[in-house]
């Protein structure tokens, strides 16, 4: 990968470097935007994103809703939009589907004309700066399968989203969310042909994303660890409401993983602020949304589906095939969190918790694919 990839994001004297777009030519070289919202409740979760694929000829969105009652249905609902790229690239739109920058790194709007039943209109404001993370490479052999940088901020959202003429009103005092925009290399499209089985073959992956809004301060932390528990990614900060970025050392992470599934409760993370006393987030789950149903590989990004494509998929969660699905993949969570600093002061924060343990994870006792919690 060279340069920066998102233009229509970063003021012109934010750039590191002048590039041009696609800044790779790589077939897997992509531009991605990743938003979500949620209410604070654990009822509703509504996931998010935009895609183009210069070298695929491709570009395309989504948007996944998880709703739980708990005296209705508990469903998940997808929509899909695909179709031809093009080079506007200050009009992001898939369809129906459009993410405008009001204005770049603070203000979004998001809308979907009515599709499959399904319309939004949400505009999003950051509370914070954007953090831009530290760049992720992940390699099979020799080949370099992810080669990607991102940047993310948490913020309000307001406006409505609709599902089957139910209107539900975004209010930006209860409504937050994640938004991150990343771009490189990363496998998308049909599938390459497979060549040599890989030697040693992949064993899994385990992952923590973590972007939460306190009073003054957002917090993201990103890690990566390979089956043997060895940290290929390690990225803990937080961003104060001055524009300080505090590095947050090398945190200690134990997941709570709910007995006999992969699916975690909570987590408890261990920091160190920039004086060295003791930061903890005390992190808890108010409703998973596994991101691999209605998602990749149900929805795998950049894949030729024909022009002006658009679907929708509804999932009963409760329905032994689903079920099943969900511990073995990449949950994102509506997050709530305790921060509880080294002189006392305890604050709440509210965003995402995601996390993956996919394949073999020493450190969790996780021995193959397929084992679970005790």
């Amino acid at each position: 990968m060279s340069g920066l990839g998102p233009l229509d994001e970063f003021p012109i004297h934010q750039l590191p470097q002048p590039i041009a777009w696609p800044a790779n030519s790589d077939r897997n070289f992509y531009d991605r935007a990743y938003l979500n919202a949620h209410d604070r409740s654990g009822d509703i979760f509504l996931i998010t994103g935009i895609g183009y694929y210069p070298n695929l000829g491709v570009k395309d969105a989504f948007v996944l809703i998880r709703r739980r009652a708990a005296d209705g249905p508990d469903t998940q609902t997808a929509v899909h939009l695909s179709d031809a790229i093009d080079d506007a690239r200050l009009d992001q739109h898939v369809g129906g589907y459009r993410l405008a920058v009001d204005e770049p790194l603070r203000t979004l709007h998001l809308t979907l004309e009515e599709t499959e039943g399904v319309a939004v209109d949400l505009r999003w404001e950051g509370l914070f700066d954007p953090l831009l993370e530290q760049p992720h490479v992940m390699r099979q052999g020799t080949k370099v399968t992810l080669d990607a940088q991102r940047f993310a901020q948490v913020g309000t959202w307001r406006g409505f989203i609709t599902i089957d003429g139910e209107q539900i009103a975004v209010d930006p005092t209860a409504w937050i969310g994640t938004r991150d925009r990343s771009w490189g290399i990363r496998p998308v499209g049909e599938p390459e042909p497979a060549g040599r089985p890989a030697d040693p073959p992949f064993e899994g992956m385990w992952w923590l994303y973590v972007p939460m809004a306190f009073d003054d301060f957002q917090l993201v932390l990103i890690v990566q660890e390979d089956p043997s528990g060895f940290r290929t990614l390690n990225d803990c900060s937080r961003v104060w409401k001055d524009g300080r970025v505090e590095q947050l050392g090398w945190p200690r992470i134990s997941v709570h993983y709910a007995s006999g599934t992969r699916i975690p409760t909570g987590a408890t993370i261990s920091a160190t602020a920039s004086d060295g006393s003791a930061v903890t987030f005390e992190v808890e789950s108010l409703l998973p949304v596994p991101i691999h149903v209605g998602g990749d590989p149900d929805w795998t990004h950049g894949v030729w589906r024909g022009e002006d494509f658009t679907e929708r998929l509804t999932y009963d969660m409760t329905s032994p095939e689903v079920v099943g699905r969900i511990p073995f993949g990449v949950i994102d969570h509506v997050g709530r969190a305790v921060c509880r600093e080294g002189d006392g002061t305890t604050r709440t924060g509210w965003g995402l918790f995601e996390h993956g343990a996919l394949g073999r994870h020493d450190p969790s006792g996780f021995a193959d694919w397929l084992t679970v919690a005790p």
